[in-house]
């Protein structure tokens, strides 16, 4: 972990002043200024977007493969989800004026979004071109409410948002199984070598979860999954033919599938998706608030959210998806101690910078499913854990009517899962609402909620947001 000496000196009135004398102050104005030198700089970035890159490009390989776009496409979508990453990152932690929340924030693409918009583009009716003007809409949804979301924080106590977290991580589950069998449509399905390499994964992630410290304990599954990749090689199971075909340098060029249309069940189902985002990031920015002894009032807060909303714009017309904050990195600020926000804008130019590399997003195209499966069952099986664990905050003793909200909003949420033709009757234009189970567990336990527990004062809802953001620092 690159170091970071701690001066004494006072204050500066101005802590997000530009670089003086090769250093970097330190935000915090009730706190010591931390000097971080130029090298240490570039290395916590880079830290930074090491810990967030397995979670960070996972999202557009599993929509691209659950869509059956060809290689050199699902490679594109890798690239524009690293360059529009980078500019949220640099929107969110940089800032505009009335944007962002100038903090040490990293931007990803949110996993809660996955299965309604793979329901969206498996329609023939809505496509890719559909996904993204439903991403937009969301975003330019998100800036608009982005003043309202602290007056809806009493909507989404623990026990809505751990049972959401939850479901998604379980409906995710479902992806890391068939990739560990080798994917679906895969004609080797379910082979021993498949089945084998994914276990192996898992046990280096495993292991250097166990022993390792520092970095290398934060990018386990990275690390996982570049030996995995090198082993699958060994086997036969790596085709870089693509790699070798794909050039140095590209731009990332808007509107690459077509101009976007607007399909209005598709814009709700992601502005609901985004209302529930939004909620998280909420308890984010307070969490590393406190992490950062910097403090957020209601105004910065709304400029954060509104971070959100534009690189979910962003997003969009780049050909990715909605983002948010990355626990992941929230977590390490606190491990690593460095709270300048200008360790996530480096890391937000490494991304950018990523983003124009097609080579670089061709070789994770070309890692292989069952690889991805091993590491697969670690990132969603810890998005699931990190609901459990809010769920942990919850008072099942004293009010048992916690246990109805959660029982039945995971029933709904599982509907998609085990019954896929459930709804096959009801009219088209409903499905990408009806066969996302994540939507399906939010508005159960939204409205579950409501009805047994009624609703919770905002600053008691503030107080929960940062309990819930804490918990998920873990995964």
């Amino acid at each position: 972990m690159p170091s970071a000496t701690r001066s004494e000196a006072p204050a500066s009135p101005r802590p997000d002043a530009a670089l003086v004398g090769g250093s970097v102050p330190l935000e915090a104005a009730t706190a010591p200024i931390t000097q971080v030198g130029p090298l240490a700089l570039g290395l916590l970035g880079l830290q930074h977007v090491l810990v967030m890159y397995a979670g960070a490009v996972a999202v557009p390989l599993i929509v691209g493969r659950a869509l059956k776009l060809p290689p050199d496409q699902v490679a594109m979508l890798v690239s524009a989800d690293l360059f529009a990453g980078g500019l949220a990152t640099l929107v969110q932690s940089w800032g505009l004026p009335g944007i962002g929340v100038r903090m040490p924030v990293m931007m990803g693409v949110t996993f809660a979004a996955v299965t309604p918009m793979i329901a969206m583009g498996a329609s023939p009716d809505i496509g890719l071109t559909g996904i993204y003007g439903a991403v937009i809409a969301a975003g330019l949804f998100a800036l608009a409410v982005a003043p309202l979301i602290g007056r809806l924080l009493p909507l989404f106590p623990p026990v809505v948002t751990g049972t959401i977290i939850l479901v998604i991580g379980i409906s995710l589950m479902r992806v890391g199984v068939n990739w560990a069998a080798g994917g679906i449509g895969n004609s080797h399905y379910g082979a021993p070598l498949n089945l084998a390499i994914a276990a192996f994964v898992l046990c280096v992630i495993l292991a250097i979860t166990r022993f390792g410290t520092g970095f290398v304990n934060s990018a386990s599954v990275l690390i996982g999954i570049v030996i995995g990749t090198a082993v699958a090689g060994f086997f036969g199971l790596v085709d870089l033919g693509h790699v070798a075909r794909a050039p140095w340098f590209d731009l990332v060029r808007p509107f690459a599938f077509g101009l976007p249309t607007f399909d209005p069940v598709s814009v709700v189902t992601l502005c609901i998706v985004m209302i529930v985002v939004l909620i998280e990031s909420t308890g984010m920015f307070l969490a590393l608030s406190e992490i950062c002894a910097d403090p957020v009032d209601e105004t910065r807060l709304t400029q954060g959210l509104r971070g959100d909303g534009l690189g979910t714009v962003i997003g969009g017309l780049f050909n990715t998806f909605p983002y948010t904050s990355f626990s992941q990195n929230i977590g390490l600020v606190g491990v690593t101690g460095v709270r300048t926000r200008y360790v996530a804008v480096v890391g937000g130019v490494i991304m950018l910078g990523l983003g124009l590399v097609p080579k670089l997003a061709a070789l994770v195209e070309a890692v292989p499913p069952c690889v991805l499966g091993g590491a697969g069952l670690v990132m969603f099986g810890m998005v699931g854990a990190t609901g459990v664990r809010i769920l942990g905050t919850v008072d099942f003793a004293g009010n048992r009517n916690n246990l109805f909200v959660v029982a039945v909003s995971v029933g709904f949420g599982m509907i998609p899962l085990v019954a896929p033709a459930f709804f096959k009757e009801m009219p088209r234009a409903l499905h990408p609402l009806l066969e996302s189970g994540i939507l399906l567990c939010a508005l159960s336990a939204v409205i579950l909620n409501l009805f047994f527990n009624g609703l919770d004062t905002v600053g008691a809802a503030r107080a929960d947001a940062v309990r819930q953001a804490r918990a998920a620092e873990a995964h």
